[in-house]
């Protein structure tokens, strides 16, 4: 791309304050398919100033997640993680609101940080390890590659990996109802007041996942063959794991 390695231009730049302003603001119909709550890979996906991905796409789906949950006997913590799009802060504080608000307790990254996926995917497994019930999940708000003005919502279950069709069929279809009904359905109290509940725990996800790297792939190799490396997360989620990395494993 002629771009590549070049700072952005200014015509190239989102208006974030527009785009969390439309975010709250717009509000989608599903009489136009566009609008929908439409899941791909695990999750829904879209832009707010499109109204394509609004608080009450987060709203619906939330609450449709808690029903799912209901349904499928899943009891335990939610592990939630957010990369660092525009859009993906507010819709965090939107998740929260309603899982609280339904008492699901979750479990998020402290100091509001930002989780890579497959971070949530080790939570989920680290805590669901021999347990035969009270099983976890988990969600990532990211639209992974999509451009900066694009949110996502994805559902992972407790096997850790992204949720099948199955699922994510029965949650995008009842989201799609609860929006129909005007969001009559969703139960939701401030972000203030679900803060300050005893159901929302903060933890530092990346010391643990860090910790057991080695499991998985040979640290001491890499050390021991003495390379300098540098590395650019181009504004990912990894951002603040790359140096704890390099001081965990030398």
């Amino acid at each position: 791309h002629p771009m590549a390695g070049k700072p952005a231009t200014q015509d190239m730049l989102i208006n974030v304050g527009r785009l969390i302003s439309d975010y709250y603001s717009f509000v989608p119909s599903v009489e136009i398919a566009q609008q929908r709550v439409s899941f791909g890979t695990s999750g829904h996906r879209g832009c707010a100033s499109l109204i394509t991905f609004n608080d009450i796409h987060i709203a619906a789906i939330s609450q449709a997640l808690v029903e799912y949950r209901v349904a499928n006997s899943i009891t335990g913590p939610i592990f939630i993680g957010m990369d660092t799009h525009a859009l993906s802060e507010a819709a965090m504080t939107t998740c929260i609101e309603v899982l609280v608000a339904n008492n699901v307790d979750i479990v998020i990254q402290e100091n509001n940080g930002f989780t890579p996926t497959p971070v949530i995917s080790h939570c989920i497994l680290g805590y669901n390890k021999d347990r035969t019930s009270g099983f976890a999940d988990g969600i990532v708000i990211t639209p992974s590659h999509n451009p900066p003005s694009d949110g996502g919502f994805k559902y992972n279950p407790p096997h850790g990996g992204p949720a099948d069709s199955t699922a994510t069929n029965q949650i995008q279809k009842r989201a799609n109802e609860i929006i129909a009904n005007r969001g009559q359905q969703v139960r939701r109290i401030t972000i203030a007041k679900a803060m300050q509940s005893s159901q929302v725990k903060q933890i530092d996800f990346a010391t643990a996942y860090i910790k057991e790297l080695d499991q998985v792939i040979n640290m001491s190799a890499i050390a021991d063959a003495k390379l300098k490396l540098g590395t650019d997360p181009l504004g990912g989620s990894g951002i603040y794991y790359w140096d704890r990395i390099a001081d965990q494993y030398n």
